[in-house]
């Protein structure tokens, strides 16, 4: 078997139900990437399955090869790599959907390469700690509303699926685990500044407790703010689409 690691945020799935219904959760089947496949609990609800184009990314070589060893005819589908620093992009000429337990300690990450992939990915089922889950459903007037939530709600429709337990993981995790799906919705542009967009959630976020017209100061020089009332409001007030309001209003 294969040591869970600490500095990997190993936390391997043991319960066969939980593997399947996340498995089942995962609507677009045709290209599939597993990120961190581990012991290969949800690997196995994939990689026999002749219908779907399926590939797994693990970092950790003592689990890699496990997996080879498990699944030696199926070797061409497991790749010895970082998921964060790989090509996704390059294993599918059409677009394609993510699946995995994700190690807690990079799960923010993984979002974040979503995003910067948003045109390729058409679906994420995922499996993170609940608090991040929360937070990434969260809309807007809520506490746990923040910076992952207004990225992945302009380009995903979010849903938060189930609770998973701790005593169904080796070892069990302090904290309880979510599984989420994000579904690509038909935004293509946002009508605004993407980069600037991102610069403006980040920076309003960082200062949270301010009013928008004091954590924006920088970028306000040429706008009076009290002629529009957007700016006496907090981040976590704002819809996706308000933010994109507030990004042209300050591009102008």
């Amino acid at each position: 078997m294969v040591t869970p690691k600490k500095r990997l945020g190993q936390h391997f799935l043991t319960d066969l139900n939980i593997a399947k219904k996340i498995a089942d959760s995962l609507n677009n089947r045709n290209n599939i990437i597993e990120v961190g496949p581990g012991t290969g609990v949800l690997t196995e609800y994939f990689i026999h399955d002749k219908t779907v184009n399926f590939k797994a990314i693990e970092t950790d070589p003592e689990a890699y090869e496990f997996l080879q060893e498990k699944y030696k005819e199926f070797n061409n589908k497991l790749i010895l790599d970082d998921f964060l620093k790989y090509d996704i992009i390059s294993l599918f000429d059409i677009n394609f959907s993510i699946v995995g337990n994700f190690p807690y300690n990079i799960s923010s990450q993984i979002f974040f390469k979503v995003i910067e992939n948003k045109d390729h990915i058409t679906e994420v089922v995922g499996m993170i700690q609940k608090e991040v889950a929360e937070r990434i459903a969260s809309k807007e007037g809520n506490k746990t509303y923040g910076i992952l939530s207004v990225l992945l709600q302009a380009y995903y429709n979010i849903e938060y699926l189930f609770t998973v337990n701790e005593n169904v993981f080796n070892p069990p995790p302090k904290v309880k685990s979510a599984v989420i799906r994000l579904t690509r919705n038909n935004v293509k542009e946002l009508n605004c500044d993407e980069k600037f967009f991102k610069q403006i959630i980040k920076v309003s976020f960082n200062q949270r407790r301010k009013m928008l017209r004091g954590s924006l100061k920088q970028f306000t020089k040429n706008i009076c703010v009290a002629d529009h009332d957007i700016f006496t409001k907090r981040p976590e007030q704002l819809s996706v689409s308000q933010f994109i309001e507030l990004t042209n209003l300050l591009t102008k």
